[in-house]
């Protein structure tokens, strides 16, 4: 039978960035029923009473406010119990699915600041505790930082540069003793992708005419195509369990996936990107021809 060895929290720091819902807030009480004391990122008065619990401490973090980010790192150096951070856990972020041609410059830079830079300023902040504790860095990236569907370009571009710089940190930090992993979740049933859907829908609507025409049948094919893809999604646990994996056993993986989508991970590793191209286009052709059948009918009355 093969034992898989685990670390021990022995009441440790954890810190949990977006755990206001979904991701986040199941991986905030995974950690802390596992003994961890978990500092839980959240962005609002409501969310910090909602996921008070045993063994979780919520504070109010924005990732993208500097003085939020340095109150956090105030909180883990100066712990009263001079517990050791042993993991952070880099979980906000915001989705979004919108054609490259239509997504406003200063959107994408929002979005950069929130889904890549917020991590960067929280690790750069956390380093040297976790250096002394040889602790973890896991980053939760996505399905979408190794595949760019159509309309997933913005956040993809966030998710793929996650990666490049898990991947960078992974080396820098090898002989400290600390390990970076990135955590990919497929489809999870979370409301990210409810407020991907609405994000994109009001973005459509400010499209030119010719970006309509372009892009129109393909934005509501991809809203159709993600709201049934979540809909059978896992539940949020099943990410959450993974990345206490990521946590707390001695030896982890680089990359873990969730989700059913993993296979489509396989196949970018093989296949030619054109035929990868066609596999995507036909399995968004149904989606497309109900969008398509939809504005026809609303055109015509």
């Amino acid at each position: 039978m093969l034992i898989q060895m685990t670390m021990s929290s022995e009441c440790e720091l954890a810190v949990v960035t977006g755990a206001s819902t979904g991701i986040g807030a199941a991986t905030a009480h995974e950690l802390a029923r596992r003994g961890f004391h978990v500092l839980a990122g959240v962005r609002r008065d409501r969310d910090a009473d909602a996921i008070r619990a045993p063994g979780i401490e919520p504070l109010i973090v924005d990732i993208t406010d500097p003085d939020h980010v340095q109150t956090l790192a105030t909180r883990v150096y100066e712990d009263p119990q001079r517990r050791r951070l042993r993991a952070l856990v880099n979980n906000a972020g915001v989705g979004v699915n919108v054609p490259v041609e239509t997504y406003p410059l200063d959107e994408w830079r929002c979005l950069f600041e929130v889904n890549l830079f917020g991590h960067i300023a929280v690790t750069q902040a956390l380093l040297p505790a976790l250096i002394r504790a040889q602790g973890r860095v896991v980053n939760i990236s996505s399905v979408g930082g190794r595949i760019a569907m159509p309309t997933y370009g913005p956040y993809a571009a966030t998710k793929f540069s996650l990666e490049a710089v898990s991947d960078a940190l992974r080396r820098e930090l090898a002989p400290s003793g600390v390990r970076v992993v990135v955590v990919e979740p497929g489809a999870i049933k979370t409301e990210m992708p409810g407020r991907a859907i609405a994000t994109a829908a009001d973005l459509a609507s400010r499209m030119t005419a010719t970006q309509r025409q372009r892009y129109g049948a393909l934005v509501h094919a991809i809203n159709a195509q993600t709201d049934a893809h979540s809909g059978r999604g896992l539940p949020p646990q099943a990410a959450a369990d993974v990345i206490a994996r990521a946590v707390t056993v001695r030896h982890p993986r680089t990359r873990y996936t969730v989700g059913r989508e993993a296979a489509l991970l396989a196949l970018v590793r093989v296949l030619p990107d054109r035929m990868l191209d066609r596999m995507l286009a036909a399995a968004l052709r149904p989606y497309r021809a109900n969008a398509m059948a939809m504005s026809a009918s609303a055109t015509s009355r």
